[in-house]
């Protein structure tokens, strides 16, 4: 299991975590209008970047930079965060990114538990980046040991270009 901390406290990350070579587990999770989405409903290469809240500002920048990277032009990019799809829709409004994929496991912690990153002690998610193959097999998984640090951008993108 991943030691995570947030602002340096350790935190517990409920759920099962997942490696590469893993098959990607299923999970439901809400778009902006409220409407159901499954990791099914979208092929080939898959970035997903998890974030505790788009309203904060390492989880912004995160968000951004994997929506505008040119590098992960031939892959999907969605975004998951446990704050209401209300609050995502208006940040991606107020961003200039109508058109990311940002998703809500709001609900019911699907995607969370599916993929062991629920900290059990705020009800959010633990910042994470996960890439997934054509195949559905998982190719790059990252926990960041401490919340509020960003990811490795650089790692993930490279786990991109080499997945098919």
């Amino acid at each position: 299991m991943a030691a995570v901390t947030f602002g340096g406290n350790p935190v517990t990350l409920e759920g099962n975590q997942v490696r590469p070579g893993d098959k990607a587990p299923e999970f439901t999770v809400l778009a902006q209008d409220l409407s159901e989405v499954k990791l099914s409903d979208f092929s080939g290469v898959r970035v997903i970047s998890v974030v505790p809240s788009v309203d904060t500002g390492v989880c912004a920048v995160q968000t951004k930079r994997f929506n505008e990277e040119t590098a992960l032009k031939n892959a999907q990019v969605l975004t998951i965060s446990a704050d209401l799809p209300f609050a995502q829709k208006r940040w991606a409004q107020e961003n200039g990114l109508d058109d990311a994929k940002i998703f809500s496991d709001h609900r019911d912690l699907s995607f969370g538990q599916a993929y062991g990153v629920v900290m059990k002690e705020f009800r959010l998610l633990a910042r994470s980046v996960f890439v997934i193959d054509s195949n559905d097999q998982i190719t790059y998984a990252e926990y960041v040991s401490e919340v509020t640090n960003h990811p490795n951008y650089e790692a993930a993108i490279e786990a991109v270009k080499n997945a098919r």
